[in-house]
């Protein structure tokens, strides 16, 4: 059995390098978005894009919520990919500041290559969540137990 907060092949799971995990990213269309809402844990999923630079991201209304809670803090995005039935799968986390895009020639290309909100949005902005931190791992098949 593996050590504590130790990840390898005897425990089921193997660490994905930073490459990988952002190649498994740019796979998956959904992901969450975990930020701090009045002082308590809050995640929401949101359909994302992943910039050429490693940066995740988003698009949502100006005035909604997630950009008032997640303009120039910390959070943490992270998305998977699991397949019951072989007991395997993928979990890659992005941890790095987010910000509303201001710049008027991002915010442009943005509009041309960044992600298409799968909501009616009223006054479009994008949000990008820059991946300071990116870890992964994952589940290998093991035997079909129990």
């Amino acid at each position: 059995m593996g050590g504590a907060g130790r990840v390898g092949a005897d425990d089921g799971f193997r660490a994905l390098d930073r490459q990988e995990c952002l190649r498994l990213l740019g796979k998956v269309p959904v992901g969450r978005v975990v930020y701090t809402r009045q002082a308590l844990p809050a995640v929401l999923p949101v359909n994302f894009t992943l910039d050429p630079d490693g940066a995740v991201v988003l698009r949502t209304s100006a005035g909604s919520d997630l950009v008032r809670a997640v303009d120039g803090v910390v959070v943490a995005f992270e998305a998977d990919d699991f397949h019951a039935g072989r007991r395997s799968g993928w979990s890659v986390v992005v941890t790095g500041r987010a910000a509303v895009v201001t710049d008027p020639a991002e915010h442009e290309r943005l509009l041309r290559t960044g992600p298409r909100s799968w909501m009616p949005l009223r006054e479009g902005v994008f949000v990008r969540i820059e991946s300071e931190m990116v870890a992964g791992r994952e589940l290998l098949a093991v035997g079909a137990g129990p």
